[in-house]
């Protein structure tokens, strides 16, 4: 199995944990709890900031020293509203106490006390359509570069249906030289509809330094340190993924690669 896959290590609770030590990089942190109705997750900030999305279900949240009241909506994932999602700044605290079965993923990256805790969503967040024909997916955008929700944080979630590709045409930001490219890790936390379903995740290098092809399943994460990164539903399994990228300054610039440069 890929050293860039990460399956989750159990069914509840805490189910994944990915930082950047785990990972081998510098920015990004992911985590994602699955939890039942009367359950509590809680953890400290510390030097991170995080956006709390609620994935599926509600819970009640404090933070920062508020109570920020239930947060949550949609029960399946696959409904395409907009998420209920909360920031918490680095040095701050938080607990989610679930009032139904409810799955939270937890988006970090280092903070610099830039922002203050704040709700994002249901409100402002649109499904959007990006690309088109075999190439077309659905946007919602929680918190890229054109909202100034964040220090370091980019997250957005794409519904990918069943028998078209995406994150593509393949494309990297693995160097930090702004404004043409930057450097971005990032992570994809994959959903799929029907559960039982897969879909494909490659992740490579021009000079094939780095060449990984990952089937994933449902509540598969995969890690992408660098090379381009398309993923591809096949029929009849739509594709969902939560993305969170950081890096060294708060911009998404990419390169396409070459042999689909003609495609932009």
């Amino acid at each position: 199995m890929s050293h860039l896959l990460k399956k989750p290590f159990g069914a509840h609770g805490k189910v994944h944990q990915i930082t950047p030590e785990s990972a081998g990089w510098r920015y990004v942190g992911f985590s994602l709890y699955r939890l039942r109705a009367g359950e509590v997750a809680a953890e400290a900030t510390g030097g991170n900031e995080v956006i709390l999305v609620m994935v599926e279900g509600k819970a009640r949240i404090q933070a920062a020293g508020q109570d920020w009241g239930e947060l949550g909506d949609r029960m399946d994932v696959f409904e395409k509203t907009p998420p209920h999602c909360l920031y918490v700044p680095n040095g701050q605290d938080w607990q989610a106490e679930a009032t139904t079965d409810c799955v939270i993923a937890v988006c970090a990256a280092p903070g610099m006390g830039g922002h203050a805790a704040r709700r994002i969503g249901p409100e402002g967040i649109t499904l959007t359509q990006r690309g088109e024909g075999s190439n077309t997916r659905w946007i919602n955008n929680i918190a890229m570069e054109a909202e100034d929700y964040a220090d370091s944080l980019l997250v957005t979630e794409v519904f990918t249906p069943a028998g078209n590709w995406s994150s593509y045409p393949s494309h990297r930001h693995d160097e930090d030289d702004f404004p043409r490219i930057t450097y971005l890790e990032e992570t994809y936390y994959h959903r799929l509809n029907p559960k039982t379903g897969w879909a494909v995740q490659r992740v490579y290098t021009d000079d094939g330094s780095l060449d990984e092809v990952m089937a994933v399943k449902d509540g598969d994460v995969t890690c992408v340190p660098r090379g381009h990164h398309p993923c591809g539903a096949p029929h009849g399994f739509e594709l969902y993924y939560l993305n969170v990228m950081a890096g060294p300054r708060r911009n998404w610039r990419f390169v396409p690669a070459p042999e689909v440069e003609h495609l932009f």
